[in-house]
């Protein structure tokens, strides 16, 4: 099969295309025929090495982490599925690869494809709806009636966080450009901050829970605006010993995190926050609950751009300029 590899971690570097053998299945694995894939900052944030410590993979290495297909195999003990099913899902850490004709997952991380969805629109979810659900749901537990801050609206992250949000009841508040704004309306969001003109820590306050996205400065802004009591989560760090410890990092790295999140930990502590960072996991089952979400109408993807299987690298660097609004989805199939 063909698919997209790295061969070491660099900064400037591209995905080469090359023959593999398909992948073999374990008893709990289906094989699934990807039909498209999403591109994630995540991939490109892996492919630099920048998680390197946290996730140590083994080179070479097909990236990927979104995809919708069809099953062509199943795997002894397999139960969730048969030979047929349109399925899509976020891949395991180690075991991702999307950017491939064929890929094999655990049963378990994956759901039925929403039925009232293209293949090229379920690639566009999983990722950053489990995020969103874990951040809001699992470890927030937004509640009617809340506020929350889910920053950079128009990202993939941010349009399905805010639809969710919306869904349970919650006031949202987000950060875009004046020209994402009647998009962003449309999702649910109440508040709508531009900000390249106007500063959120300065019109925002009272806050339950903040979605950071963005880097260290922006996020010791947040706890401005967060009620004591309240909730930071950050998607995009820094990663805390608690994390390391539910990673299972060795002993280094956790002294490392402790290290770099020792000021913001302190900082949220003093004013009766809670801090945590959030490394979102596969989840079958919660994307089950999505799917349902979906095809009740309470959430729909927004894509930004489809490139063709051959056109991988450009819609890598698409993604790294940061300027997407909504998923960027190659088309495998």
């Amino acid at each position: 099969m063909k698919a997209y590899i790295i061969k070491k971690y660099s900064k400037n570097g591209h995905l080469e295309l090359v023959d593999v053998p398909v992948p073999e299945l374990k008893p709990e694995d289906i094989l699934v025929e990807v039909h498209a894939a999403a591109v994630n900052l995540l991939d490109a944030k892996i492919m630099t090495g920048e998680f390197k410590l946290i996730l140590p993979y083994k080179m070479p290495l097909i990236l990927g982490h979104d995809v919708a297909g069809i099953v062509t195999q199943v795997g002894k003990n397999v139960t969730r599925f048969n030979v047929g099913d349109e399925i899509y899902a976020r891949p395991a850490d180690f075991r991702i690869g999307t950017f491939a004709e064929y890929i094999a997952i655990n049963e378990h991380d994956a759901a039925l494809k929403p039925s009232n969805l293209s293949m090229e629109a379920a690639a566009s979810i999983p990722l950053v709806s489990l995020t969103a659900w874990q951040a809001l749901v699992e470890v927030g537990v937004l509640q009617k009636g809340q506020k929350v801050f889910i920053q950079a609206g128009s990202g993939g992250v941010g349009t399905i966080a805010i639809q969710l949000a919306k869904y349970l009841g919650a006031t949202v508040a987000t950060t875009a450009s004046e020209n994402s704004f009647d998009a962003l309306k449309d999702l649910g969001a109440d508040v709508l901050i531009d900000y390249k003109k106007q500063d959120f820590e300065n019109i925002l306050q009272d806050y339950d829970l903040v979605l950071n996205s963005q880097d260290n400065k922006t996020l010791e802004k947040s706890l401005q605006i967060i009620k004591p009591g309240g909730k930071a989560i950050s998607i995009s760090g820094p990663p805390t010993p608690v994390f390391a410890k539910e990673a299972g990092a060795p002993w280094f790295v956790k002294m490392i995190l402790s290290l770099i999140s020792s000021g913001i930990r302190k900082k949220a502590k003093k004013k009766a926050i809670d801090y945590s960072f959030l490394f979102m996991k596969a989840n079958g089952n919660q994307l089950s609950k999505i799917t349902e979400l979906i095809e009740q109408g309470h959430l729909k993807p927004v894509i930004d751009k489809i490139f063709p299987f051959e056109q991988t690298n450009q819609a890598l660097l698409h993604i790294k300029t940061g300027r997407a609004k909504g998923k960027v989805i190659i088309k495998v199939r």
